[in-house]
């Protein structure tokens, strides 16, 4: 009995961590994307990236299990890859790190001006002065409460689905197009990113690493429900009026306690994950490529301050290109490191679990993906 506990509360912090890494800002960009598909090409696009996340976390947990020392990606690149693999999956990360902190500096100043009815352009300036200040003084106490800020926000959630249910239009939640399914695609896969979290699940678990493939599925399935669910809400009260950043369009239509109530909750989502990505890019700078502290905060900072100063400025576009570049490029990454796993004849250590090498699933995974990745290229040129 004793033990069954002990698992359950292990497992439950190892889904917390993953749930917590995975819901963040992206989720107020998801109804955006999935109204111009049309509902129905949205929620069909959400399941398959969803489907395909759990395969490639699990794929990811059993790279991360094959292998006895602790890496990070970049490390089991480097590992099964080679330098070169090393390097192209250091800078692929850094890509989304980027492009993650400026959708958030373009998403804080949105919110920003929504809440108080200023100019977005300076708003969006205001909270990346503050965000960076916080950076540089190595604010990480988020990191200490990942749990809490998680349960906070799924109440947030549970909140508004109450208060907001009797308005919904459900005539809203129609359309299907065939032509549409990549419009959504970047943004989910975004959204339902967190792959860097796998290495941290076999430190929560260690000796109990049998429960890593169940709060995989249970860190996948959670965030795709809550994703859903507010997608729903949001596009059930709006429609074709939906906002990029979802909660805005949803304040003005629900009125001045509603404004201030969602925005509140977008704000602290896009800001927690501004700090969080923040201080981890400027780690990855100090620990990895063993720059001073004063460079590597400098480097996490002026890049996206740069882009959103040279005319970035959509929300939805910027997590798109991070989702579909970033994230179908490490993915490709991640599939190339299990082949080379799947290749060797012994691995350092037998995993707690295998995942069979099925040649269909992994050529339909890197077909997404690279389709991802072209359709994003073609929209940008």
């Amino acid at each position: 009995m004793e033990n069954k506990s002990s698992n359950f509360i292990s497992s439950l912090e190892a889904t917390s961590i993953l749930v917590g890494t995975i819901i963040g800002a992206g989720i107020f960009g998801i109804p955006y994307v999935v109204v111009k598909a049309g509902f129905w090409t949205g929620l069909l696009v959400m399941i398959i990236i969803a489907i395909a996340m759990v395969i490639i976390k699990l794929l990811v947990s059993e790279i991360v299990l094959s292998t006895k020392d602790n890496h990070q990606l970049t490390g089991y690149a480097e590992k099964y890859l080679g330098i070169k693999g090393k390097y192209i999956m250091f800078f692929t990360i850094i890509f989304s790190f980027y492009g993650a902190l400026l959708s958030y500096i373009i998403g804080g100043g949105q919110v920003l001006a929504a809440l108080f009815n200023g100019n977005q352009f300076i708003f969006s300036l205001l909270f990346f002065a503050v965000a960076a200040l916080l950076i540089y003084l190595g604010l990480t106490i988020i990191k200490k409460f990942e749990f809490l800020m998680t349960l906070f926000i799924l109440i947030i959630i549970i909140v508004i689905i109450l208060t907001t249910f009797k308005s919904l239009n459900f005539s809203n939640l129609t359309g299907f197009n065939w032509h549409n399914l990549f419009i959504p695609y970047g943004v989910i896969f975004f959204a339902l990113g967190g792959s860097s979290a796998l290495p941290q699940l076999r430190r929560v678990l260690i000796n109990k690493e049998h429960l890593i493939k169940r709060s995989i599925i249970m860190g996948i399935a959670i965030p795709f429900l809550v994703y859903l669910i507010f997608t729903i809400i949001v596009i059930g009260i709006n429609g074709f009026n939906t906002t990029e950043v979802a909660t805005i369009g949803l304040g003005k239509a629900l009125g001045p306690a509603m404004i201030i109530f969602a925005n509140l909750f977008a704000f602290f989502c896009i800001g927690t994950s501004f700090l969080t990505l923040g201080l981890a890019l400027k780690e990855t700078y100090i620990y990895d490529i063993k720059l001073k502290h004063s460079l590597a905060w400098f480097l996490t900072c002026l890049i996206p301050l740069t882009l959103f100063l040279l005319g970035l400025n959509s929300f939805v576009k910027v997590l798109g290109w991070a989702g579909a570049l970033g994230g179908g490029i490490e993915g490709l990454l991640i599939l190339a490191i299990f082949l080379k796993l799947k290749s060797l004849k012994r691995t350092e250590r037998v995993p707690e679990y295998k995942i069979p090498l099925h040649w269909p699933i992994i050529i339909f995974i890197g077909l997404i993906f690279i389709g991802g990745i072209i359709y994003t290229l073609l929209n940008f040129l």
